[in-house]
């Protein structure tokens, strides 16, 4: 028995786990979990978001925190509905990188704080990434139909 054949079976069932349209709502809603969630959190506790912006020095306060939880809802709902993906990808997109630049600023940091903040900042990146592939993804199923 070679390599070879015991990856026969493993790409045929790894090419029925992405080829089901399930995978493909799981792979969205596990890159926006956590915006929907931050979105759903601070609409509950609008005091708490509205303190969340003035901690980050962001003016006025209400007015981010709004703009915000607007970015954190209808972004992931875009995406999940696969209806202007692009639109919420972009989004998404932007608000992570202006947050990544406001709240892990590593570059004014040292010690244990600056590897926290690099490590977070870089791990926001990675999600900008998957936004960008997931717009691209959903053109091409377009396409493809």
């Amino acid at each position: 028995m070679t390599l070879r054949d015991l990856e026969r079976p493993a790409e045929g069932l790894l090419d029925r786990i992405l080829d089901w349209d399930g995978t493909w709502l799981l792979a969205r809603l596990a890159l926006v979990g956590a915006y929907l969630l931050g979105g759903l959190v601070k609409l509950a506790d609008w005091p708490g978001a509205v303190a969340e912006q003035a901690h980050f020095g962001m003016h006025p306060p209400e007015l981010w925190a709004a703009l915000t939880i607007a970015v954190e809802l209808v972004g992931p709902l875009l995406i999940l509905l696969d209806r202007a993906l692009w639109l919420g990808a972009g989004a998404l997109g932007v608000f992570t990188v202006l947050a990544a630049l406001v709240a892990n600023d590593f570059w004014t940091m040292a010690g244990q704080e600056r590897f926290m903040a690099t490590n977070a900042f870089f791990e926001h990146l990675g999600l900008v990434g998957g936004f960008v592939l997931a717009a691209m993804l959903s053109r091409m199923r377009r396409r493809a139909r």
